[in-house]
C-alpha cells in the first residue's frame, strides 16, 4: 500500500494539529495503522497505533491524554490528532501500515512489525 502523510507544521506550543495518512493500492481495511516519530539526532520512535477494527488503540506514554489516533476505511485514510503540543513533540511523524489478514483487533508498536511506510510529515513546535 503507498501511503501518503501530511498535515505538517509550525504550531506554538500548547496548541493543536491533525496529520493525516492516506493510502491507496490496496485495501485500507485490511491494515492496521500506526504513527511514528523521529526528532533530529533520535531513533525513530512510536507514537500511537490503530487495530485493523478501529477498536484498539495504543499510545506511547508521552502522548497519550494529547494524541489520538482514529481511522476512516470510507476514505481509506487514518488520523493522529495532536493536541497540547510540546516542544518535545517537534519531529518528522510517519504513517506505517501492516497487513493483518486475521487479527483485526491488534495493534502493533514495534517498527520492525510494519510492512509499507510513508515519506513522512515535519512537526515543528515554538516554545
Amino acid at each position: 500500500v503507498q501511503l501518503q502523510a501530511s498535515g505538517g507544521g509550525l504550531v506554538q506550543a500548547g496548541g493543536s494539529l491533525r496529520l493525516s495518512c492516506a493510502a491507496s493500492g490496496r485495501t485500507f481495511s485490511s491494515y492496521a495503522m500506526g504513527w511514528f516519530r523521529q526528532a533530529p539526532g533520535k531513533e525513530r520512535e512510536f507514537v500511537a497505533a490503530i487495530s485493523r477494527s478501529g477498536s484498539s488503540t495504543h499510545y506511547a506514554d508521552s502522548v497519550k491524554g494529547r494524541f489520538t489516533i482514529s481511522r476512516d476505511d470510507a476514505k481509506s485514510t487514518v488520523y493522529l490528532q495532536m493536541s497540547s503540543l510540546k516542544p518535545e513533540d517537534a519531529a518528522v511523524y510517519y504513517c506505517a501500515a501492516r497487513t493483518a489478514s486475521y487479527n483485526v483487533n491488534y495493534y502493533y508498536t514495534a517498527e520492525w512489525l510494519y510492512s509499507d511506510w510513508g515519506q513522512g510529515t515535519q512537526v515543528t513546535v515554538s516554545s
